[in-house]
């Protein structure tokens, strides 16, 4: 996947530098790469203080004890979706941390959280070459990302310009909400099928 991204990528490069020299743009094409070059560092500078405040803000949550609360709160509903594991075993309190920063808008922080989930959730899947059904609701919830803080999307409007960076929470939450509930619903059917 990696390397059709690279050639199509490279693809689009050559061809606006074609497209530059053959209609006589290429000073409109040096001004417009220089200006998104100067773009991208603005807006992953003023990414890097959000997430590092939020990652800050998860570091002291768990050593507060916070996210074990959350991990709890979550763990009733976790043994509903995901039976094939107990309780207070590593894959759920993995999986808690990851559902735990997804909440918090944390994305960044949340893929290793995922990756070390999923992990855990492997050693004792009795299926070595298939994800069993709580590994499947894993990747259901954990794509449908519910997000209270949807921090990083707030990082990335507050560089646009956006005056009120956080006023799309109320339909973040609507379609985090439904997505989740149709992921949960239909990854429930179908593990009946099989």
């Amino acid at each position: 996947m990696g390397k059709i991204l690279n050639i199509l990528w490279f693809s689009m490069l050559i061809l606006s530098v074609v497209c530059a020299v053959c209609t006589g743009r290429m000073e409109e094409l040096s001004a417009a790469a220089a200006g998104g070059a100067d773009q991208a560092v603005r807006l992953l500078l003023s990414m890097a203080g959000v997430m590092c405040l939020w990652t800050g803000l998860l570091k002291i949550a768990e050593r507060s004890g916070a996210t074990a609360v959350i991990a709890r709160l979550l763990s009733p509903l976790l043994s509903v979706l995901m039976p094939d594991y107990e309780k207070g075993s590593e894959a759920m309190q993995a999986v808690s941390a990851n559902i735990t920063a997804n909440i918090l808008g944390l994305g960044n922080a949340a893929t290793p959280l995922g990756v070390k989930a999923m992990k855990e959730l492997q050693k004792n899947n009795l299926l070595r070459t298939s994800p069993n059904n709580s590994m499947v609701m894993f990747v259901v919830i954990n794509t449908a990302s519910v997000q209270i803080i949807p921090s990083t999307l707030a990082a990335i409007r507050q560089a646009a310009g956006s005056s009120h960076p956080f006023g799309v929470l109320p339909y973040i939450w609507m379609t985090s909400a439904v997505t989740l509930f149709v992921g949960v619903v239909l990854a429930k059917l179908f593990s009946l099928r099989r």
